[in-house]
């Protein structure tokens, strides 16, 4: 029952959307920044329902147990010692979406988590949002982070104009940020070179191959013959061709080796050691060494070094079957190993009719895909809610805390990371639609936010559905959502990356071929 509510005297304006099981609704906060507001709803005109009590001044509200295609009126009031006033009223209508309208909103959501945000200034990408290590931003996540503002310009959530003078402010950041060879470092935190490990505190390759990966994209997608966009062109460029990338074969310590070291130190050189050897997420890094224009490296480092797999283990070549579908990469033990695999090096590497002498790449991400898919249906550990529209195993959140490339096996905690099925959608696009449909409907109100879909989601870690969710947001998982899906929709990033002439030099070093017929 509502007390005592009286009009205001001033009025916020109160905007809202209605989408199929949800409404957004926001409103301005010229008033008091610490009032309490009540939010209430009236269903065809019947009896008013209250649905929120929040300090917020935006808010998601589900409405799928009222019904579908609803007829909604909106009532805000704001809560006034005993006393409620009534601020604004909206009217709504929410109606059932196609599978094309589902996918346009979970993008546009997640593409919230790029722009805008607190770093409009700077351009860089979040690490995580929310970050109790403060505001720390990364080079991978920000390659993500702007393939989806060039598909933001695209369906027009921001104009062109505006998108490149984003990209601006990224490229002048990116010129004086540290950087270590013409490589950036995987973290920064207030313009200094942020590590969570003692000795990476240097130049991270393949963080940096994410990040080029999206400015090349950029460079040819923005080709007006404009001030602005000549100007971005020119300011990638000259990035791209400050990258070293023969430097991390270790030429300095002598006779260069066959194959690319992940971390470069001025501190402590080369103590994190790692070489990059696959089969991973860094395919893009050997294309990206092998086309630079200024800095390439041999085909060999390809061939003997990341195709050559680690000493000891068989992590490159598979040539397994699972679940009935061959693998022709990959880590046996793993199943193919966490399925971003599968998505980071093809954000804008276009994998239809991509083949070399060791794979067909689409036949590698699509089997990959269902593999982990088919692994989720079997459920031999006997999680809950696993199935054909619960599936997705990668590296993401765990619950209730911590952080961890989940893969099939030893590594299945349980957790699905929804970036998985949905990055995978060009490959499994009627299965990766049904895990959306599933989050969507069934788990929406707590799986679904502000920017998207969360992090992740745990069904046996308890009963209570608040608990079954990590409501987290990472750049590296927000950022191939919105790219993948675009992929899907209308191949937009990797139609611009396969573009650029210097991809085109690379792919041939090392030997790739396209069909042009399947490129479409």
């Amino acid at each position: 029952m509502i007390a005592n509510i009286a009009a205001a005297t001033t009025s916020p304006v109160l905007n809202g959307k209605a989408y199929d099981q949800h409404v957004e609704l926001h409103w301005d906060t010229t008033h008091n920044k610490d009032a309490t507001y009540k939010i209430y709803v009236s269903v065809s005109g019947k009896a008013w329902q209250l649905r929120h009590t929040t300090q917020a001044t935006r808010i998601l509200d589900f409405v799928g147990e009222l019904g579908s295609n609803l007829s909604l009126k909106y009532k805000l009031t704001q809560v006034q010692s005993d006393n409620e006033v009534e601020l604004a009223k909206i009217s709504l209508h929410t109606h059932t979406f196609s599978d094309d309208e589902l996918l346009e909103m979970v993008q546009a959501y997640t593409y919230r988590y790029f722009w805008p945000n607190d770093n409009t200034a700077t351009g860089w990408a979040k690490e995580r949002i929310p970050n109790g290590d403060g505001d720390i931003v990364t080079s991978g996540g920000t390659g993500f982070g702007i393939l989806a503002l060039i598909t933001g310009a695209e369906r027009g959530w921001a104009t062109r104009e505006q998108t490149v003078k984003q990209l601006l402010r990224l490229t002048d950041s990116l010129k004086t940020a540290e950087t270590f060879h013409g490589m950036w470092a995987h973290w920064y935190k207030n313009s200094e070179v942020f590590h969570f490990s003692q000795y990476d505190d240097g130049g991270d390759i393949v963080e940096s191959a994410f990040l080029i990966q999206g400015l090349l994209t950029a460079r040819q997608y923005f080709s007006q013959d404009n001030q602005a966009e000549k100007r971005l062109r020119t300011e990638i460029t000259q990035l791209w061709q400050n990258m070293e990338w023969d430097w991390y074969t270790r030429y300095e310590l002598g006779e260069a080796e066959n194959v690319l070291t992940w971390h470069w130190s001025k501190n402590h050189g080369w103590k994190m050691d790692h070489r990059i050897r696959g089969y991973n997420e860094a395919l893009i890094v050997y294309i990206l060494a092998a086309a630079s224009p200024t800095h390439s490296v041999a085909a060999e480092v390809y061939h003997q070094g990341w195709a050559a797999g680690e000493t000891g283990h068989k992590t490159f070549e598979n040539g397994k079957e699972f679940y009935g579908y061959p693998l022709p990469l990959g880590p046996s033990k793993e199943l193919g190993g966490p399925l971003f695999f599968a998505h980071y090096s093809y954000l804008a590497l276009d994998p239809r009719g991509l083949q070399d002498r060791y794979a067909d790449y689409w036949q590698q991400n699509k089997n990959h895909s269902l593999i982990n898919r088919a692994y989720a249906i079997e459920n031999s550990k006997n999680w809950q809610g696993y199935g054909e529209d619960f599936w997705g195993i990668t590296a993401g959140d765990m619950l209730p805390d911590g952080y961890m490339a989940h893969s099939p096996g030893e590594k299945d905690t349980g957790t699905i990371n929804p970036t998985a099925a949905l990055s995978s959608i060009p490959y499994t696009p009627k299965e990766s639609i049904k895990v959306l449909r599933n989050l969507y409907y069934q788990h929406g109100k707590e799986a679904f936010g502000m920017m998207g879909f969360y992090d992740a989601i745990n069904f046996s870690v308890s009963d209570n559905a608040e608990q079954q969710v990590r409501k987290t947001y990472l750049a590296i998982d927000q950022g191939p959502i919105v790219a993948m899906i675009e992929n899907y929709r209308s191949g937009l990033l990797w139609k611009y990356f396969m573009r650029d002439p210097d991809i085109q030099r690379g792919l041939a070093k090392l030997e790739f071929t396209v069909d042009t017929e399947l490129a479409q």
